[in-house]
């Protein structure tokens, strides 16, 4: 049984493939005893240890000086009695106060995961799959009770946590702070990994050792953003790719988090997860319920390329969902960056046209097709066909790529509203605003607000109409900017603070029905590239266009960060023109396709303006992704060299049966008289001999692994070479 209780000590102990977490109820609250390596049995005797501190260490139990709330390992802390660090949840009384104390009362074990209302979730597919641990808390004088739920799953190592805090009593309770998970861990030697960047340049690695005090990272713009992801690792002090020990803590949620550490005085270590707290509050009237998102918290003690493997083995398989899952995705063409809003009918099936020859799969239209939408000002809203630039409308023009053997996707922005739109003439209260204040735009565009049940229906009413008015097979979701003038014409001004969380539990069943009603297309999700790339948007659509910046080099500090806790099959990567419109940078075509196959592959640049060459380089792109695509979408990934501490970036994806590899091996600059070197390669069976494809030489996994292949450095910058090896 993978939850192990011992009644009488009261402890539990939780059980994965490689892995153990235990906590102990000590004078009613649940301290934490041990997350690590699988061990046996959980004996408090050993792993948990009180010493009495100071009198600056209060103490809740008169009785026992060595025990004091701000100096043992907590599950779920809260503010105001006797813990000083940084609380899991926080409340406002009636009374003004903030104090309350949330003690055990009961625990149940349920065999399955029960799904979270109104919020994506990891799901089992099967009760026998996964084990929940349903611990009950409650502060006796206020009736509030907080569900703490922990599943372990059969076969994934990794512990999912979240809490629902329910109103049991007579008077309103509002929650200030419902964070998802929360872990004390016994030291303080390790550094901080998290994933940051900007538009363009989104989840480059950054890495710093932990000090006293706090350390966060957090997005208050309404989305899990560009600038952050919520996302974070703690690596034990020298952990590396396959050394170490590591603990990673993701939110599955699409809104505005924080995470963090906050290392306390006696070097335990904090860590934190969950809704951001910042301009958040809930009103909770008796009998009330408020759920959080839950958090996906993985250990490994092999480096952070098994966590990692980890991680994309849940998403894929147990986070993602619908027909195309388990699919390899079509070889696609976006007219984006080749036509902008210039387009007409005639263009876009010359570009279809070329596609097919070339043997790409899908065309997808991207913005402008709608309205009078000529530039970036207007009609967002207005989900009615342009028939300026497509006179016979959708029908036809699907017909028309369809003749050329691709099939057909759409792009929409459905969450954003343009001033100059009928849409915002009749409704002008849509759009989230603070009455009185002046509306900020962000690219001539305000926010739906989808915390409305008028709003969520108009969209799924709207959407379903051009979905159902022609075979559209593929959907790329846009949302192109962040929440300002946080508001909602429908809220009390006692609920003011709900509506960016309303907004995204809004989001999520406009996307749930939307999803549910066609099922076989296949949903993309887009946040002005990377800018909502999560576990939250992955529910619903089992790929994110990974950056809007699709330059080759750029692309190896995106992509290599990106996969640190995101599979491979959920990364867009395209093959775009050069000079490349975001940098500026010529790569050649070779080494654009190269690093572009490691992802969902397409292009985005006028497939009419090739030469002879570039075809015949194309269709050795296409030919080639065809063949690995099965390998690269759903295979172990390993990472060899980051681009983030030297001038190579390498990678590679080993079959599960372990018969077939595929190596990508970059240069940005190069060097001239470059001395030898060698590339070790990862996951490959030690005691089977592989061919590599290329040369034809035949040797063994272990040769591969541990003495490596010679590096064949390309004439020129931005070079890239790829490596095929196949079990003999």
């Amino acid at each position: 049984m993978p939850i192990l209780v011992n009644n009488e000590q009261q402890v539990f102990h939780l059980q994965t493939d490689s892995t153990s977490y235990a906590f102990q109820i000590i004078h009613g609250y649940p301290v934490h005893l041990y997350w690590g390596r699988k061990i046996r049995k959980a004996d408090p005797a050993l792993l948990h240890e009180r010493n009495g501190r100071v009198s600056f260490d209060p103490n809740p139990v008169e009785t026992d000086k060595s025990f004091s709330l701000n100096t043992v390992m907590l599950e779920y802390p809260g503010y105001g009695t006797t813990d000083f660090r940084t609380p899991a949840y926080e409340v406002g009384l009636p009374s003004g106060s903030s104090a309350a104390e949330l003690t055990y009362r009961s625990y149940r074990i349920v065999e399955g995961k029960p799904a979270l209302e109104g919020l994506p979730a990891v799901y089992a597919e099967s009760d026998g799959e996964a084990t929940t641990l349903l611990l009950e808390l409650a502060d006796d004088q206020t009736g509030l009770t907080v569900e703490l739920s922990y599943t372990v799953m059969e076969g994934f190592d990794v512990l999912i946590r979240s809490a629902k805090a329910t109103n049991a009593g007579m008077e309103p309770i509002r929650l200030n702070r419902a964070l998802s998970a929360s872990v004390d861990l016994p030291h303080d030697r390790f550094d901080l990994l998290q994933l940051s960047g900007n538009w363009s340049r989104e989840r480059h690695i950054h890495k710093r050792a932990l000090a006293p005090g706090m350390q966060s990272v957090e997005s208050r713009r309404g989305s899990s953003s560009h600038a952050q992801n919520p996302f974070f690792a703690l690596l034990a002090q020298g952990a590396d790719e396959e050394h170490g020990d590591v603990y990673g803590f993701n939110l599955v949620y699409s809104g505005s988090f924080a995470a963090g550490v906050e290392v306390d005085s006696y070097a335990v270590s904090r860590a934190f997860i969950g809704i951001n707290p910042f301009d958040f509050s809930w009103l909770l009237a008796p009998g009330e319920s408020f759920q959080t998102p839950e958090a996906v918290m993985v250990y490994s003690g092999e480096g952070l390329g098994a966590m990692s493997r980890k991680y994309h083995k849940l998403y894929r398989t147990r986070l993602c969902r619908g027909a195309h899952r388990d699919r390899v995705r079509p070889i696609l063409v976006n007219n984006w960056e080749a036509t902008y809003f210039n387009f007409n009918a005639d263009k876009i099936e010359a570009i279809a046209k070329a596609g097919g020859e070339l043997g790409i799969e899908l065309f997808v239209l991207d913005d402008g097709w709608f309205g009078h939408r000529d530039d970036d000002s207007t009609s967002l809203g207005d989900w009615i066909v342009d028939r300026k630039k497509l006179p016979n409308g959708l029908p036809d023009l699907v017909e028309r790529v369809n003749r050329q053997g691709l099939s057909f996707g759409l792009w929409f922005e459905p969450e954003m509203i343009s001033p100059d739109s009928d849409l915002y003439r009749a409704h002008p209260d849509w759009c989230l605003h603070v009455e009185g204040r002046r509306r900020s735009t962000g690219r001539s565009q305000l926010i739906l607000d989808m915390s409305r049940k008028d709003v969520q229906d108009y969209l799924v009413d709207a959407l379903g109409a051009i979905l159902g008015s022609a075979p559209i097979r593929y959907v790329k979701w846009d949302m192109n900017r962040n929440m300002t003038e946080i508001g909602s014409a429908q809220l009390p001004p006692e609920r003011q603070r709900e509506t960016a969380h309303r907004y995204m539990l809004g989001l999520y069943d406009v996307l749930e029905r939307i999803t549910s009603a066609h099922p076989d297309i296949l949903f993309e999700s887009c946040s002005g590239g990377g800018g909502r790339f999560d576990p939250g948007m992955l529910y619903y659509m089992p790929q994110t266009w990974t950056s809007d910046n699709s330059d080759a080099i750029s692309r190896l500090s995106i992509q290599y960060g990106t996969s640190i806790v995101y599979p491979i099959s959920s990364m867009g990567a395209h093959v775009s023109a050069v000079p490349n419109h975001q940098v500026g940078r010529l790569t050649s075509l070779a080494t654009r396709g190269d690093v572009a196959m490691s992802g969902n592959f397409g292009y985005e640049l006028d497939l009419t303006a090739f030469t002879e060459a570039e075809k015949e380089e194309v269709k050795r792109q296409i030919a080639l992704v065809k063949e690995v695509r099965e390998l690269t979408l759903f295979g172990d990934f390993y990472r060899l060299l980051s681009p983030f501490e030297g001038n190579e970036t390498a990678w590679m994806f080993v079959s599960e049966d372990r018969k077939e590899a595929l190596v990508v091996h970059v240069t940005v600059l190069a060097q001239p008289n470059a001395p030898l070197s060698r590339l070790k390669l990862k996951g490959l069976d030690p005691s089977v001999d592989y061919k590599e494809l290329g040369s034809g030489l035949v040797s063994g996994g272990d040769e591969l692994m541990n003495a490596g292949i010679r590096v064949v450095y390309p004439h020129g910058d931005f070079g890239s070479k790829v490596y095929r090896f196949q079990a003999e």
